[in-house]
């Protein structure tokens, strides 16, 4: 009794896993539905006969399939079938996959709707460092309830597989649109970056630093709405434990990330996200990114050091009042950035109506004025130092008797000239 539960238990593992692989196949559109149906009928006379045969031995022996695609394919087939174990949810394809997760589009049966699931791999659920970050990142993305911010609706784990459900965005991202498009026009950009803006506000004001601002985490849904994506690199400004132990560690993305991240330092705050929007922003308008260089390292070097060229230097079609307004955001110096989202928000809104963003203003003022009161003391020390130098009597007289001297010497010299002439 047991043995054929057993069987009938692997039969049935068999054809869930055949089943999985043939629709990879068809999706990598390496056979039509047709020849998989096929090959799936001659696995099963096989079977039938006494002779075990998995769809992919017949998909080989047909020559559908190379040892190399079958190989490549294998670790997708693995994870997509482990993701069938979620229970209440259906899955209906792969979107994407990254370093640290692999992301499906799905149905919620019990809701009728397309959800997003973000899978950690089977590799990383071995590493508890891992699987406490991917939760971290769905209790994050949980306590936030903005238009402009992707949803979280479950994180959990079903057989040793650790998911995340989310809003599914039908649409591209931001870095796909600047792929294609090349740049962005003025006021689209800004319609954008205002929505980041606000998003932002909303988790600063939650307490929460996203970290990793850039045009891949921006969705842009069908209806034009931009939502901001990917918590998985957020921190609790209040969270001390996990500043500490990160400390002296760039976290973020070397071409948008802000100074102070890749310093390490202990305290960043909301603005290191407003330095990473300015970045996106300038992206998006320019075609490329602030600072270019071979490495990771040089790129987070030149954040660092090197002066940004403005972007109406790259983009003429640009307004002076957008440039300012990113020199702003990007200010090397967290303390000459906008003080908070909201205030960046206003700007950019100004800006996109054809007002001057005063609050970037403002603070180029206060730059402005800084640099000439330190000026003036310089002038102020210098004048000071040669009227000291001029006041002296002593240095006076010194200069006067060098000078007649010099005067009387030149005087005998001449004369004696005159005289071996004559």
């Amino acid at each position: 009794m047991n043995t054929n539960m057993s069987e009938s238990s692997k039969e049935s593992g068999k054809t869930s896993l055949d089943s999985i692989f043939g629709k990879v196949v068809v999706d990598k559109k390496l056979c039509t539905k047709g020849e998989v149906d096929n090959c799936l009928d001659i696995a099963k006379k096989r079977v039938s006969k006494g002779q075990p045969t998995t769809l992919t031995d017949v998909l080989l022996s047909q020559g559908y399939l190379t040892k190399s695609q079958f190989k490549r394919l294998k670790s997708e087939v693995e994870q997509s079938r482990s993701t069938q174990q979620i229970p209440g949810f259906q899955m209906i394809k792969k979107l994407g996959q990254g370093a640290m997760a692999v992301v499906f589009m799905a149905k919620q049966i019990s809701l009728d709707r397309t959800v997003a699931i973000k899978v950690l791999p089977k590799r990383l659920s071995e590493n508890p460092e891992y699987v406490e970050r991917f939760y971290k990142e769905g209790r994050a993305a949980a306590m936030l309830n903005h238009n402009n911010i992707v949803q979280a609706f479950d994180v959990g784990e079903s057989g040793g597989t650790h998911y995340f459900v989310m809003e599914y965005v039908e649409g591209l991202t931001v870095y796909d649109v600047v792929k294609q498009k090349g740049v962005y026009a003025e006021k689209e950009a800004l319609l954008i970056i205002s929505q980041m803006a606000d998003a932002l506000h909303h988790a600063h004001e939650k307490g929460l630093i996203h970290r990793d601002v850039k045009p891949k985490n921006i969705m842009i849904t069908s209806e034009g709405v931009a939502k901001l994506a990917d918590m998985g690199l957020a921190r609790e400004l209040t969270d001390t434990d996990a500043a500490e132990s990160e400390q002296g560690r760039a976290y973020g993305t070397p071409y948008y990330i802000a100074p102070e991240q890749i310093r390490g330092e202990i305290d960043i705050d909301y603005r290191a996200d407003i330095y990473s929007l300015g970045a996106t922003l300038y992206h998006m308008v320019t075609g490329r990114v602030p600072f270019e260089a071979p490495s990771p390292s040089a790129v987070m070097h030149k954040h660092l050091k090197e002066d940004l060229v403005p972007p109406d230097h790259l983009n003429s079609k640009l307004s002076v009042g957008v440039s300012e307004v990113v020199e702003i955001m990007m200010a090397k110096k967290r303390d000459e950035r906008y003080l908070s989202a909201q205030e960046l928000s206003e700007d950019l809104k100004a800006v996109a109506n054809g007002e001057p963003p005063m609050q970037a203003r403002q603070q180029f003022d206060a730059d402005t004025l800084s640099d000439l009161e330190k000026g003036e003391e310089d002038y102020d020390a210098y004048e000071e130092h040669e009227q000291i130098n001029y006041s002296n009597p002593v240095g006076l007289k010194m200069t006067v008797m060098l000078l007649s001297g010099a005067l009387l010497v030149s005087i005998l010299i001449i004369f004696m000239l005159f005289s071996g002439k004559s």
